[in-house]
């Protein structure tokens, strides 16, 4: 379900961007690239997609990305601050709107604060402040990075 769910959404990105001659480009997290495999799996999608940094680790945000390490002391990597950093190191490398995910995909690593499931996800248009969302998905790791993925492309549309 989730698939077809996935495929529309990349559908109706591909669409809207390339009506607007805008490209995407993406600072993953917790979803490790999944947000860039699915656009990248549409035939065509160097019209839409600039490309995307996987910033998995805290250096990897820090020096893929310019987050600042003061951010990630004081807020952790699964923060709104974090998240508006990397949708602005992600516009530095190129395209027109950036999305921006990092959360608690599991099994382990949940707090009282953060649990398993809490993900946060930027988008940021370039000349524009960005956009965060605090999310809660349910499920196993799996579903709670599709869920990522699925609303990562809902709000470039929105």
């Amino acid at each position: 379900m989730s698939e077809a769910i996935i495929e529309k959404l990349v559908s109706e990105v591909a669409d809207f961007l390339e009506s607007q001659g805008k490209m995407l480009v993406t600072a993953e997290s917790c979803t490790g690239g999944l947000i860039g495999g699915y656009c990248t799996e549409r035939a065509g999608s160097s019209n839409w997609f600039f490309g995307g940094v996987i910033s998995y680790d805290n250096s990897a945000k820090e020096k893929g990305l310019g987050v600042s390490s003061s951010t990630l002391a004081t807020y952790g990597a699964v923060s709104a601050e974090t998240i508006a950093e990397m949708c602005a190191g992600a516009l530095r490398l190129g395209g027109d709107v950036a999305v921006a995910v990092s959360g608690v995909a599991g099994p382990g690593g949940g707090s009282k604060a953060k649990p398993v499931g809490c993900v946060y996800i930027g988008w940021q248009w370039r000349g524009r402040e960005p956009i965060v969302e605090r999310c809660q998905f349910s499920g196993d790791r799996h579903a709670i990075r599709q869920a990522t993925v699925i609303r990562a492309l809902e709000g470039v549309l929105s």
